[in-house]
């Protein structure tokens, strides 16, 4: 019988972000609609919620297809996950015309100004919770399908 390994390490890795992005969702929509904030946000999320999810899957069939090779924690593999996503989310953002880059700082859909100080607490901070996501959430989905 074939157990489909490939198949569960897809499933595995996109269940995390399956359940959180609609989470955000939600938050955004409140911030939005109800309190009324004039940052359009919904232009920029709509396409990583498409595609974040099927890169997570993605990203953990490659763990299971070369741990034989390179010997990567889960963790440490899933931390390298936002070194690829966030600056092909910046170039595809700035040719876009919703990021735009500054001395100084990048402008977020011509309303929002953040300092380059502030990208990289919170680009470690992405990177620390990637690995800690990636280690006990998708971790245990992959020991519980079998496939870890």
């Amino acid at each position: 019988m074939n157990t489909h390994p490939y198949l569960r390490a897809f499933l595995a890795g996109v269940f995390v972000p399956t359940l959180i992005l609609p989470v955000l969702l939600c938050v955004f929509i409140v911030v939005r609609l109800v309190l009324q904030e004039p940052f359009p946000i919904e232009r920029g999320l709509i396409f990583p919620m498409a595609v974040v999810p099927a890169l997570w899957g993605v990203w953990n069939m490659l763990h299971l297809g070369s741990n034989v090779r390179t010997h990567l924690s889960l963790g440490v593999h899933g931390a390298l996950l936002p070194l690829l996503l966030m600056p092909a989310g910046a170039v595809l953002a700035t040719s876009l015309g919703i990021l735009e880059l500054g001395g100084s700082g990048v402008n977020w859909f011509n309303a929002c100004f953040v300092p380059y100080a502030l990208i990289v607490p919170v680009f470690l901070a992405a990177v620390a919770g990637y690995y800690l996501a990636w280690k006990y959430i998708v971790g245990f989905v992959n020991r519980t399908l079998g496939i870890a």
